[in-house]
């Protein structure tokens, strides 16, 4: 039996899942990122975490191959990681090589929101289409692009970054120095803001969900101008692919209905009807595992190309 690992790297933790041939995911690790104290560390402690998880296996078993799915920007053909505002002590390093002498095993790394993609859409929510975008909205909001079964990169590889798509001209100003993004609209600190902004209370945006379905009036009213913000961005995306399955995940997914049934709603209005009656706005069924099994769907790429 044929066993990979998908390594979720993120800004905090680490997430590592053993995974079986039948896509299964057998056995679990986290640890935190501590990105700060240099490569070498995070490649030790990964390594730790590793050997703990081939411990697991049967006397004549072992992990035969590596994927990675890490926060962009990265480059997914050498697999380094590039400039890392979240995590500077591993920037700019040749992660996936790195890491796959230290454990002397094929290692293949791609951009975080690309290897979820890979997974819902193998294992998950798309998994009866051929063609399919997954939108993650946290602390930021990323997207990747699957047309016919492949990922699509783009000329310059940031194809699929609709969180800087622009949903009011004249909106919030983002951080990447334009006004009006989806980021400024759906993501979790962007929720916390517009809250605060209408309520002089901070709290976080699991908080402002619990309180919309509580029926909280200014919780609701920040929810839904998020879903018509996202709704914009997906009638755009899809009048401009014709992709019709559109998956949303990520922490601020969780709040289901309270994003996408606005999401629904708001794309209607910015997309020809033919087009936005065939869209599916879904949430991830795979939540946390997505990335895990996408990257480990990766790895046994390299084993099976």
């Amino acid at each position: 039996m044929t066993y990979t690992i998908g390594i979720d790297l993120g800004g905090s933790k680490i997430a590592l899942g053993l995974v079986g041939s039948h896509d299964e995911i057998v056995a679990r690790r986290r640890i935190n990122t501590d990105a700060d104290a240099g490569l070498e560390s995070v490649l030790d402690r990964i390594a730790r975490e590793v050997a703990a998880l081939n411990a697991e296996l049967p006397a004549d078993a072992s992990v035969s191959a590596l994927g990675v799915g890490a926060p962009g920007p990265v480059d997914h053909v050498s697999g380094d990681l590039l400039t890392l505002v979240n995590l500077p002590g591993i920037s700019n390093t040749p992660f996936r090589r790195a890491l796959s002498e230290r454990l002397s095993l094929p290692v293949r790394l791609n951009h975080d929101a690309k290897v979820a993609a890979l997974g819902e859409f193998h294992f998950g929510a798309g998994t009866d289409r051929d063609s399919m975008i997954y939108i993650v909205i946290g602390t930021g909001v990323g997207a990747a692009i699957i047309y016919e079964g492949a990922l699509l990169y783009g000329e310059s590889n940031s194809a699929g970054e609709s969180g800087h798509m622009t949903v009011d001209p004249k909106g919030h100003l983002c951080h990447c120095g334009s006004r009006g993004c989806l980021e400024t609209y759906t993501s979790g600190p962007a929720l916390s803001k517009h809250y605060a902004a209408a309520s002089g209370e901070i709290i976080s945006g699991d908080g402002i969900a619990r309180r919309a379905l509580n029926g909280d009036e200014m919780a609701l009213r920040v929810f839904n101008d998020a879903g018509r913000a996202l709704g914009i961005a997906i009638a755009s995306l899809a009048m401009t692919l014709n992709i019709e399955t559109f998956v949303i995940g990520g922490s601020v997914a969780k709040a289901g209905d309270l994003l996408l049934a606005p999401a629904r709603e708001s794309l209607k209005g910015y997309s020809f009807k033919a087009v936005s009656a065939r869209v599916k706005v879904i949430a991830s069924a795979l939540g946390e595992d997505a990335p895990i099994l996408g990257a480990a769907h990766m790895a046994r790429q390299l084993l099976h190309p």
